[in-house]
């Protein structure tokens, strides 16, 4: 399949739950650092190339990016500014953000919507603490301050409303109840900082961390004390980690060593494919709802890629 050029260096990669041809990517110039950012929506095409559809700019780097599970043209982004914003792709350009909410001290590194309650979605900051927002509120409904430095990630659990999971740089993963007062389980789950976390698609009990460390760790909440697998084989910082949509153990993961790499965490032999597409860090990876096998990824070198399991990436 065809690849897309962006302007600036990827950061996160969505595919529409909505529709299965499209595809948010966010961006940010200098690597991040210091400049502008850019979240493209795009459309595969069986024939022709990939086609955008929109663009919003925005005036700092964009870490994150997540599509609203009740309206298919809502996106949420995380911003380096510390904000979120909200954009309608059935609105013109002039009137998008259609909302920027500036609660965040530091970066926002990652925004993640509620696929159950469908009218909530978290953030997570370099500040150390998670949000809770709803769709019709301009202020969070609750924050959440117990890490101890950057939270890199926050995701919900897909089949309960309540409960999340986040991961931070202070070498822990936390699971919260946004019933709860406080966290309601916290796994030193690496040595070093946790980048990344995600659910089991068909086991709520189950999460996979990513680390500095270079490992995948799953774990049951069940039984915490020690991992359920350990998944090693890339040679540098796990950046994201995703569970299948389609197939209860198998995991997508991309890492600063600039491969995707897909595991199966079941079977002994765990590492079944990884794709060395990327020439510079790979940062975002994700697996199609819709399309069972569809991976995308993006990364520094400025091109967002989108295959088949099993194919080349970059065979157009």
């Amino acid at each position: 399949m065809p690849a897309f050029k962006t302007p600036f260096n990827g950061y996160a990669v969505k595919f529409s739950p909505f529709y299965e041809q499209r595809l948010a990517v966010s961006t940010a110039q200098n690597f991040g650092i210091l400049g502008n950012g850019r979240i493209h929506v795009i459309d595969l095409s069986p024939a022709g190339p990939i086609a955008e559809i929109a663009a919003y700019d925005t005036a700092d780097g964009v870490y994150d990016v997540s599509w609203s599970e009740s309206h298919d043209s809502l996106l949420v982004a995380a911003v380096a500014d510390g904000s979120v914003k909200l954009y309608d792709l059935s609105l013109p350009p002039t009137s998008n953000p259609v909302r920027s909410l500036s609660e965040h001290t530091r970066e926002t590194h990652s925004v993640d919507y509620n696929a159950v309650r469908r009218d909530s979605f978290l953030s997570s900051s370099w500040d150390d603490t998670i949000k809770l927002w709803t769709i019709d509120r301009p202020t969070s409904v609750r924050t959440f301050k117990e890490h101890a430095y950057c939270v890199y990630s926050a995701a919900w659990n897909p089949r309960h409303a309540d409960v999340f999971a986040s991961a931070s740089g202070d070498c822990t993963a936390r699971i919260w109840d946004v019933r709860e007062p406080g966290s309601t389980m916290i796994l030193p789950a690496h040595e070093f900082e946790i980048l990344s976390c995600d659910w089991n698609k068909y086991d709520d009990a189950v999460i996979a961390t990513s680390s500095v460390d270079k490992s995948i760790k799953v774990w049951d909440v069940r039984n915490y004390r020690v991992p359920v697998a350990v998944l090693n084989g890339h040679g540098y910082a796990v950046r994201k980690v995703k569970f299948s949509p389609h197939r209860a153990s198998v995991i997508a993961s991309c890492s600063y060593d600039m491969t995707v790499c897909l595991w199966d965490y079941m079977v002994e032999d765990s590492l079944i494919g990884r794709y060395d597409h990327h020439t510079e860090f790979a940062v975002g990876v994700d697996m199609s709802v819709l399309v069972e096998g569809l991976l995308a990824s993006t990364g520094w070198d400025e091109f967002a890629y989108v295959w088949q399991h099993g194919t080349d990436p970059k065979a157009p």
